[in-house]
């Protein structure tokens, strides 16, 4: 065998298992518009952040830095479990211009993958295990502190996010009574000023009611006192 056939065969080779090279087909991915690219890249990337940031806070002295990127872990953790089923419902779609070696390949990195998220610590389990436990007061049996205060400060964010809900849902209310009250207040205005227009028209009612009546009582006594003036002028004639 020449060396030119040894050099063909080796190329052969090279491109067969091109596609058990993550760094590669990570590579070539991310410069298409393949949705599962895309997703798949993101998703590692807060993988090895995660990573990363649970090495630094192993290292951390300073014990509210270190609870607090223990938390931030956390959250990245379950932020990527819940984009996960994305990414394998993308890995199993056809797609035009994959063949189905690349379309096993894609299966092939999302079960790595999902192994290393799986391997992300909690950061929980082990500090309470070197630190040592606080112990439950009597007023709060159901909550368990450790001495990084992790726990605790869970359940204070819990805390705040019930208020928050809550300061929402009476923002919200509040939002929907407002018109309700503008138009009570529209109709107490005009009602009001109904009222006081009926008031004035009541008034001058009475006003000219009282006026004719008095016109028509000094007729009657002026027609009194002359029936009785005629009635003496008669008899002392």
């Amino acid at each position: 065998m020449s060396v030119i056939d040894i050099l063909f065969r080796v190329d052969d080779i090279c491109r067969k298992y091109d596609k058990y090279d993550i760094e590669k087909q990570r590579d070539l991915n991310a410069t298409g518009d393949d949705a599962f690219a895309q997703l798949y890249a993101a998703l590692e990337s807060e993988v090895d952040k995660a990573l990363l940031k649970f090495e630094t806070a192993s290292a951390e002295t300073n014990r509210a830095a270190a609870v607090a990127m223990n938390a931030e872990v956390r959250r990245t953790k379950a932020r990527v479990k819940q984009e996960f089923p994305k990414l394998q419902k993308l890995a199993v779609k056809k797609v035009k211009g994959i063949s189905k070696e690349e379309q096993e390949t894609r299966k092939e990195l999302v079960f790595v993958l999902a192994n290393r998220i799986e391997a992300i610590p909690d950061a929980t389990t082990t500090a309470a295990k070197s630190n040592g436990g606080w112990e439950t007061s009597a007023s709060h049996k159901n909550i368990k502190f450790d001495s990084s205060g992790e726990q605790g400060l869970d359940v204070i964010s819990e805390g705040l996010d019930t208020l928050k809900s809550l300061a929402q849902d009476m923002n919200e209310e509040l939002d929907r009574q407002v018109p309700l009250m503008d138009e009570i207040d529209t109709k107490v205005d005009r009602a009001t000023s109904d009222l006081k227009n009926n008031n004035v028209r009541l008034k001058e009612t009475l006003f000219k009611m009282r006026s004719s009546r008095n016109f028509c009582i000094d007729i009657i006594l002026m027609c009194v006192i002359l029936g009785i003036a005629c009635y003496l002028y008669s008899v002392l004639k």
